[in-house]
């Protein structure tokens, strides 16, 4: 029988000594003041476990898994979990995940972020240093296949455009359900974005800003998608979506990413470029313009200022390059 950790994070530290950037081990909220929201003093509301990591654990234990529950308030603490994953010591001395271990992993998740932060924490602790990879990595990888992880939402299913990455995937929510794909189910192997910055995007990014009365605001940067050069950086954009799964395919009624997929191996990236155009009278109006392109990395260099983002739900500020790049098939979730 299999050895379970459910796994809840719950810090209020901010990257890079946390459980990542923007507080998502509390779920991504942050203040004005960029300070991760809290609820309960200076505590997360996720502390102690809540209602679904109670009733998962029962239902694991119902069937005979030992249950080991984990709110973990740290990086360190994510890592101590993510060793009881390694596999069997190599020769090359590198630390590498048990193909064959009988420990099984759920991340119970406020958000995309939470989901994310742990992901951030495998891929560091098995990505080999360029200089040390190893010559059963496949070519078009980074790092090896990362262990399998049981989703389990802690939140009811939003509706509307804004689905979380469970929702996107058809995973279940109700805890039994997790419990039943932990012992039952199989991997499904799902794209990985890894970026220049150190960390990883699950579902997508989206980049830009609005006013405070809702109306995008304009910026300039160069994107790039291979050889593909979307925007060389002369021309305002309103939005630049990069998308692994569907989480950013919208902007208001506007469609962005035409058919995200996190497991075709490719990214998909839009750019929203306002044209002024002149009807058959010279009269003006504004058209948006969206440009699209797929391949297997992407980058973008803002021309001027700052350039605000949401990548996995979780807030941050774009000042220089950044590059995205795929690892086809290099995260899992257990599904029935």
């Amino acid at each position: 029988m299999y050895d379970v950790v459910l796994l809840t994070l719950a810090s209020e530290r901010d990257a890079p000594g946390g459980c990542g950037s923007g507080g998502a081990c509390c779920g991504g909220a942050t203040e004005k003041d960029g300070s991760p929201t809290t609820t309960e003093g200076d505590q997360c509301v996720t502390d102690q476990p809540r209602v679904p990591v109670l009733a998962c654990a029962d239902a694991l234990t119902a069937r005979g898994a030992r249950v080991q529950t984990v709110t973990a308030r740290s990086d360190a603490e994510i890592d101590a979990v993510l060793a009881q994953l390694d596999g069997p010591a190599r020769p090359d001395g590198l630390v590498w995940p048990d193909t064959d271990g009988k420990t099984r992993l759920v991340v119970a998740t406020a958000s995309d972020g939470q989901l994310r932060a742990v992901l951030r924490r495998l891929v560091r602790r098995y990505a080999p240093a360029p200089s040390r990879r190893p010559a059963d990595l496949p070519d078009n990888r980074t790092l090896p296949d990362l262990p399998p992880v049981a989703v389990l939402p802690l939140d009811p299913a939003r509706g509307g455009t804004q689905r979380d990455l469970a929702a996107q995937l058809g995973l279940p929510r109700d805890p039994a359900a997790v419990a039943a794909a932990v012992l039952d189910g199989t991997p499904r192997r799902l794209d990985l974005l890894r970026n220049d910055g150190g960390s990883v995007t699950l579902d997508g990014a989206l980049l830009g800003a609005a006013d405070d009365a809702g109306r995008p605001l304009h910026w300039r940067a160069r994107v790039e998608v291979d050889d593909t050069v979307l925007t060389n950086g002369d021309e305002p954009l309103l939005a630049c979506a990069v998308g692994n799964a569907g989480g950013y395919a919208s902007l208001d009624d506007v469609t962005l990413l035409a058919a995200p997929d996190p497991a075709d191996g490719q990214v998909e990236v839009a750019v929203a470029v306002p044209v002024v155009v002149r009807s058959a009278f010279g009269r003006k109006r504004v058209r948006l313009e969206v440009r699209r392109a797929r391949g297997r990395a992407v980058s973008v260099l803002p021309r001027e200022g700052k350039v605000p983002y949401l990548d996995d739900g979780v807030e941050g500020e774009l000042t220089r390059k950044r590059s995205w790049w795929v690892e086809p098939g290099a995260w899992a979730v257990w599904v029935v």
